[in-house]
């Protein structure tokens, strides 16, 4: 197989890529069939946020801290193994954001688009699904709309829900929440279409943050599932994202 080899900035990972370059070859990510990720979740977000227009499936390998994303290392039998793979593909969000200059930007969230007060302020935030404002106020640290995928990372640190990676559903959960106290969140369509619109915006400023991109002073903000983009993960036999996602449902 024609791979190409990325690593994150840490002296065990640069080691191994150098060693499996030596072993197998390397090419540019465009004209790979598979990419090889060596580092930790945060490298493989980066990876996937990379290929997205070109569409090359990701295979990675843990030198991180957790790896939920990761593969077990080993120099052995990779093309193999990545024949083997099972593929998981998943889709973003995209966040269309207005800011206090009347600027629009996007930008697209493969885990979750999150909104954070500021200042010492708590956050006003109104939440309207498909053109109808379900939640007139939501006084909070932040709110988040995560993807099956960003399930298990910042939403559930969150206390939102687990949703199985191929259900066609989204999570919006709030951050801390201080009025209506009781409100833990909604699960929705990936049809829906959800805009938060800032209330008291001057005094209580916030920030609108996609993946690893953030916006500051945000107004509005519209999230929807994008289907035109799409981003292909490859796990071995038996530890699939799917399967990965339902075992941390039984973790204590």
């Amino acid at each position: 197989m024609r791979l190409a080899f990325l690593a994150s900035a840490t002296p065990k990972a640069e080691a191994a890529r150098a060693a499996l370059v030596a072993r197998y070859g390397d090419l540019p990510p465009e004209s790979a069939d598979a990419i090889v990720a060596l580092g930790g979740d945060g490298l493989m977000l980066q990876t996937l946020h990379r290929v997205m227009k070109i569409g090359t499936p990701v295979y990675g390998m843990n030198f991180g801290s957790v790896g939920f994303m990761m593969n077990d290392f080993s120099e052995d039998d990779l093309s193999a193994r990545l024949r083997a793979a099972q593929r998981t593909s998943i889709y973003p969000l995209s966040m269309d954001a207005i800011d206090a200059s009347g600027r629009r930007q996007t930008a697209l969230a493969l885990n979750e688009v999150s909104l954070f007060r500021s200042t010492h302020q708590a956050a006003k935030v109104q939440i309207s699904v498909d053109g109808e404002v379900r939640l007139e106020e939501l006084i909070c640290d932040g709110v988040l709309l995560a993807t099956p995928a960003g399930s298990t990372a910042y939403n559930l640190s969150a206390h939102g829900p687990i949703l199985p990676i191929e259900a066609q559903l989204l999570a919006l959960t709030p951050i801390s929440p201080f009025r209506p106290r009781r409100w833990r969140g909604a699960i929705l369509s990936n049809r829906a279409v959800v805009k938060f619109t800032m209330r008291e915006a001057e005094k209580r400023p916030v920030s609108a943050v996609a993946d690893n991109v953030e916006i500051q002073n945000v107004r509005e903000v519209t999230v929807r599932e994008d289907r035109t983009h799409g981003v292909t993960l490859l796990f071995d036999p038996g530890t699939s994202l799917e399967e990965r996602v339902l075992s941390e449902q039984f973790r204590f």
